[in-house]
């Protein structure tokens, strides 16, 4: 039997259903008439579940997809096919499906509703999680964007068996995000049971994902538009930006990266104590995430740029998160040359 997690916030309602069927779709769209948006990959694998759906927009896989131009594109179809006020917007996906889906959803007509299924345990446990709906500008991430809540989210862990081994750890990074600001039981839970959670253990799976789900909302319905509490889901971000944007690395690799480095500055700034920042590298570790990565430092400004670019900064500072402790952190205000120096520490001559 699922769990439902109702999310009420200031954009909408949401109800989160943790390890549901997607047999059981047609229960939550009531006869609508529906548009799906999903992408090539997902269309290969499973279009035999999207019947008795009416359109399908397929996209190309990958986050080269996630720009205006593909919106405007989505856009042009939804008019071909005479789509109106009430029609639903199902995206079924990753994390490029979610955000693109949700941000078509919230501007076409000035708004249509929508839903998601999403297919990754990224978007499960984060892109579908929250109402944050958007695209990238020039390589920078999600710079364009809305805030919206979907009617809806189905998790099916089923879709996970389907995902390459380097897709499912990308979840279990943010995952481990959730924990390191908030939970330290997660945290401890996915330091003994590592090995399960790989294997996606479903008992174990459910929990995991349930805890993450809530931490999520609970932040999110204290802080919607991203003004103070919310800034704690960006652990890591700032750095994981920068370096998705420099180098081809993964959203999760790049995460973990981020939060390495969060980490050690927490460290320095008497922040954190030495022997937490080490749990979290080993945790990482277990979860097969990268730990390290050396740049060569005449490549240092390809990942300053875009730090210096992020949403959070003001002026010549920035909205930073640091950790006190395993399960708590703090947004601290610093300059970009403390952060610039934490990205020295990549650098190698």
């Amino acid at each position: 039997m699922s769990q439902k997690i109702d999310f009420c916030g200031e954009t909408g309602r949401c109800q989160i259903l943790i390890d549901e069927s997607m047999s059981q779709l047609s229960a939550y769209l009531a006869g609508q008439e529906i548009i799906i948006i999903t992408d090539d990959n997902v269309n290969r694998l499973y279009s035999q579940l999207f019947t008795p759906a009416g359109d399908v927009i397929i996209l190309q896989s990958g986050e080269g997809t996630k720009t205006l131009l593909t919106v405007e594109s989505i856009y042009r179809q939804l008019l071909r096919v005479s789509a109106d006020r009430s029609t639903f917007i199902l995206g079924i996906g990753g994390g490029v499906v979610s955000d693109i889906t949700g941000f078509v959803a919230s501007t076409f007509m000035r708004g249509l509703r929508f839903g998601f299924v999403p297919t990754t345990l990224l978007a499960q446990v984060d892109a579908a999680i929250g109402g944050k709906n958007g695209v990238n500008l020039d390589g920078y991430k999600n710079m364009i964007g809305v805030v919206n809540q979907p009617d809806f989210v189905l998790i099916d862990f089923s879709f996970l068996k389907t995902l390459p081994a380097k897709e499912l750890v990308n979840g279990f990074s943010e995952i481990i995000k959730c924990a390191a600001i908030t939970s330290r039981d997660l945290f401890e839970l996915l330091e003994k049971e590592s090995e399960r959670a790989l294997r996606l253990d479903n008992d174990l799976l459910r929990r995991i994902v349930d805890e993450t789900v809530r931490i999520k909302t609970a932040i999110v319905s204290l802080d919607e538009k991203d003004m103070g509490q919310r800034k704690k889901l960006n652990f890591g971000h700032t750095f994981a930006h920068a370096l998705e944007k420099a180098y081809r690395i993964t959203h999760g690799e790049a995460v973990s990266l981020g939060m390495i480095l969060a980490a050690n500055l927490s460290v320095k700034k008497n922040m954190l104590a030495e022997a937490e920042a080490s749990r979290i590298r080993k945790l990482l570790q277990k979860f097969n995430l990268p730990i390290s990565m050396k740049v060569d430092c005449d490549k240092r400004d390809r990942i300053v740029e875009p730090v210096r670019q992020d949403k959070k900064k003001s002026g010549q500072m920035i909205d930073f998160v640091l950790l006190k402790s395993i399960g708590e952190a703090s947004v601290e205000r610093l300059s970009f040359s403390e952060v610039e120096e934490a990205i020295d520490d990549l650098c190698e001559s």
